[in-house]
Formats: C-alpha cells, structure tokens, sequence
C-alpha cells in the first residue's frame, strides 16, 4: 500500500502548487454548487424531520472537513437523499439526540474503517444491493413529499409505505391548487432551465422564482416560515450528544447504517469524478475524510453527511479541480446562512418538495433498475428483496439482508464453480496426457477453483467413493486460487485417514498463496516438504518411487 493512502487530496494539490487559474475555476464552480446546496440542504433537512438550518450547519460543517480530509481532489460533501429514510427513522423514534449520538458514532466507525483499509472492500457490496437500496430510497422520498406538493393538511399519517398512500387516497380530492402549481412549476423549471444555461444550476432558479411568485401573488402557500418559524442564522457552541450505555446499545445498529451508507455514496461519488476527471482518488483517507466530518457535523446540531454525486458533478462541469472548489462551497453556504437565512423563510414548501421529487427521480436509477431485471434470478431476487425492504420494512433491514444474501449468493456460485474429481487416464481428455501410464495403487485428485467451506462437502464425498484410500494419492492443486480455514480442517481430516490406511499424499501444483495456509496449518511439516512439488508429473515420478520402495 502506498504511504500516500492516509494523506488527504488538498496535502497533494497544494504540494502539487496551486496557481490563480485553478483558484480562479475553483472559485466559480463553488460559488454554483454553493447556490445549488442551499436549497438542497434545507429540503433534505426538513424531509428528515429536523430543522432547516440544521441542512445547512451539515452543508457548512461537514462540507468543509469533506473538502479537507477528502482522499477525492473534487469530492462535494454534505446532507443528501441517501439518508433522509434513515434519519427520519431515527428522529421520529429517539429525537435529535439520538440522531446526533447515532451520527456520531457512525463517524467513529468510518474513520476506524478507513485505517483498517476497508475503503476496497465497502466496493464490493454488490450492484444490486445498492440500485435496489436506492431506488426504494427514491420511492420513499418521493411518497413523502406528496403532501407538501400537493398543500394536503393531513395529520397523523401512519409510518408504513402503504399505510401513507392509503391516506393520501382518501385526502387527495382536498388538494389545494396553489400548492401543486407551485410544485408543478418547480418541476418544469428545473427540468427546462439547462436548455437556457447550465451555468445556473435550475434549483436555485426555481427556489428564487417560486418564492417571488408566491410572495408578489400573496398566494396561500405554506413557507418554511409558517411551519418552523423564523430560521435562526447563527452557529452554535459544539455540544456533545447525550451518552448512555443503553442508548448507545440501541442506535449502533443505525450507526452502522449510516456508515455504510456514507461510505458507498462517498465512494461511488469519487468513482464518478475519477470517471469524469481520470484521476483516482483514496478510498481509506475518503472514509476517514467522511469519518471526520460527521464525528463534528452532530456537535454543532448538524445530521448526517456524505460524498454528493449530483453536487460533485455539477463542481467538476463548471470548472472545480481541487478540494479549494468544496471549501469555497461551504463558505458560501455559510454565507447565505448568516446573512439571508431570514429570507429563507419565505421559501414555499411545494418548491422544496418539488425540488426533492426531482432528487427522487434522479437517484431512482430506473433504468439500471429495468435493466437489472434481466440478470440472473439469484441477482434480480437480491435486487427486488433489497428494494421491498427498504420501501416496507426499514433500510438498516434492507442492506444487512441484502448484503447477507448476496454473500450467500455468491458462496453458492463459488461452490458450484469449485469441482473435485478423480482423474482417469481413459477419459479422452487431451489435456490430461500428463495423466497417462498412472500405475495401480496411485490415484489423481484434481480440485478446480476456490477450496473453501462451500466446497468442502464435494471433496469429501469425492475422497469417500474410495472403500480403501490408494497407496499413494496425489491431489492436483493448481487451478487452486485460495484456501480457509474449512478446506485445511478437511485436507487435515484426509491426512488422518491416510494414516490410518497407510496412504502417502503428495500435493502437486500448489500456488504461493496456498502454500503459506498450508504451511502455517502445520500441514506442510506433517506431509513433508518433498512431497509438495511444482506439477503432475514430478508428484508421479515421486508417487512411482514411493511404489518402489514399498
């Protein structure tokens, strides 16, 4: 592993040097993502279940550690959609506080993640996990914006998927039209707008346009103002969260939860910059980059965060090249907290639903969705059990469930490509005229892909067809790309047998990787190193010694 693993992105920007040309592009794509965040942060906050600033303390706080300790030379970091099921779970069923203790310790266990060199292997929970997680995600947003986009006064709407829709049913003839042409119009604009200019990012556009509508038309919409009150501009003291043996017990499974979810968004957002920029980024200082920022994003009575990829994207499209480009987002940010926080008051709550309906179906992924369901069953069955979950059940379920069956999943594949036989000098193979002239009283074995627990019971049902072990029996190895702990219990099981019947084993073939499990097993004392050599016909000339010898 390269010493520079642990060393954030802006260390080798600046070392790099940095001049006025990437400050001056920097500068710009910052100031749009900073547009672009304020009105995300704050509808994501308040999808949550928290308050308004409290998107925007995230965006400042956690962007800015983000951008520091960032192991990605454009990584955007902040509040995004990926959490808002998870922290609305947790805000409805501890409040704040244990939302703020939940974060916190997801912190600490990505910064832990990120030293033990785990940022390779979050990458490898499988694609169908993370579209179906996703997109169930998605729904969810979607279906809980609806009473916002609609102007619908609905109270005590059940927590449940179906149970949500099954309201909004009975309450949608009571729609209030101001509130859906608000929504409607937010839509359109967001959608239409890049056909103008993509410099201004539509969102920001909307939030302006929607909220001078509404305000000149004196229309009967209800504003962050009407609903939270007067948004307070003001940063507070850092404060530890609430610790407790028993609260710490209860939120570390949605700890957990946060972590994962931070570490796949973050590391799929820097997979797309390194796709769109041709860099490489460094999964284990991201992690801790996203450790970082969300162990000091609770203390200042900020929720989660992580990588952005809609907001990392639109950094790299409008120029931004290094970590300077998400600190000057964040400082704008702050900014337009402190000094326009109260006119965010006036911004309708159909436009910030509306904005979140786009978000929805942006990261729905439908199409990879659609596509998925002409993969194999064993990954459309991952794909659409991860999605149900999520929608119906709860997203922690999901992705444990989901991850644990795709492992069980592919055990089962790796079982049926491992295959052990006896290998016969008759069998017209022209591959196996290593083979030929074996003597009687020795036996070939030949063992074909990973040797592990999946495997196990092919290689004893294959060594049980003998009613007697061989004088002499070779096991071929070297299509073996790896070994457990399971294969060596049962290689070991054979070697009591052999001596039972007075067999010798040779190994024959055995790769480097092999050789060491087997060696620190204690089974390359017990058989003897000279009986481990490089191919088939060496461990026969041996076999046909040892035959002599007798």
């Amino acid at each position: 592993m390269s010493h520079k693993a642990f060393v954030p992105k802006i260390v080798t920007v600046l070392r790099e040097g940095y001049n006025f040309r990437l400050f001056s592009n920097d500068l710009l794509a910052g100031l749009i993502v900073g547009f672009v965040a304020f009105p995300l942060s704050i509808a994501f906050a308040i999808a949550s279940g928290v308050l308004p600033q409290q998107g925007l303390i995230t965006a400042f706080v956690a962007g800015l550690l983000i951008s520091l300790f960032s192991g990605s030379r454009v990584q955007i970091g902040g509040p995004t959609g990926a959490f808002v099921v998870i922290v609305a779970s947790i805000v409805q069923k501890h409040g704040y506080d244990g939302l703020a203790l939940a974060t916190l310790m997801a912190g600490g266990l990505l910064i832990v993640m990120g030293w033990m060199r785990l940022g390779d292997v979050i990458k490898y929970i499988p694609y169908p996990v993370t579209v179906g997680f996703t997109s169930g995600i998605a729904l969810v947003i979607f279906t809980t914006q609806i009473p916002d986009f609609f102007g619908l006064s609905l109270k005590d709407i059940p927590e449940s998927f179906l149970g949500k829709w099954a309201v909004y049913g009975r309450g949608l003839g009571a729609a209030d039209l101001s509130s859906f042409v608000v929504g409607l119009l937010t839509v359109l604009i967001i959608f239409l707008w890049p056909r103008v200019t993509k410099r201004v990012p539509g969102a920001f556009v909307a939030v302006i346009a929607m909220t001078v509508f509404v305000s000149l038309g004196h229309l009967p919409v209800e504003t962050i103002s009407t609903r939270f009150g007067v948004l307070s501009s003001r940063l507070s003291w850092p404060q530890l969260p609430v610790f407790s043996s028993e609260a710490v017990r209860s939120l570390f499974p949605s700890a957990v939860t946060i972590a994962l979810l931070a570490g796949i968004e973050s590391l799929l957002s820097a997979v797309v910059a390194d796709g769109m920029l041709g860099t490489r980024h460094r999964s284990n200082m991201e992690l801790i980059g996203q450790g970082v920022a969300n162990v000091f994003s609770p203390l200042f009575g900020g929720i989660p965060a992580t990588g952005a990829i809609a907001r990392t994207a639109t950094n790299i499209k409008n120029g931004g090249r290094t970590p300077v480009a998400g600190i000057v987002h964040s400082v704008v940010v702050l900014g337009l907290f402190l000094f326009c926080g109260k006119w965010a008051g006036y911004i309708p709550l159909p436009a910030l639903a509306g904005i979140l309906i786009v978000v929805a179906y942006q990261m729905s992924e439908w199409r990879h969705f659609r596509k998925l369901l002409k993969s194999p069953r064993s990954d459309v069955l991952v794909l659409l059990l991860t999605f149900g979950l999520t929608v119906l059940v709860n997203l922690t379920v999901a992705i444990q469930v989901g991850v644990i069956l795709a492992a069980f999943l592919f055990m089962h594949r790796m079982a049926e490509i491992s295959q052990i036989s006896l290998i016969d000098d008759v069998n017209g193979n022209e591959t196996m005229s290593e083979y030929a002239g074996v003597p009687d009283g020795i036996e070939i074995f030949e063992i074909n892909g990973p040797f592990f627990f999946g495997a196990v019971d092919k290689f004893r049902d294959a060594i049980s067809s003998f009613e007697r072990l061989p004088q002499v029996l070779i096991l071929r190895m070297s299509a073996v790309p790896a070994v457990d702990a399971t294969a060596v219990s049962a290689v070991e099981r054979l070697l009591d047998s052999a001596q039972a019947d007075g067999t010798r084993v040779i190994f024959a073939g055995v790769n480097k990787r092999v050789f060491r499990v087997l060696h620190k097993a204690g089974i390359v004392k017990r058989i003897g190193i000279e009986h481990i050599l490089a191919d088939v016909p060496l461990a026969l000339a041996q076999a046909i010694a040892l035959l002599g010898k007798k």
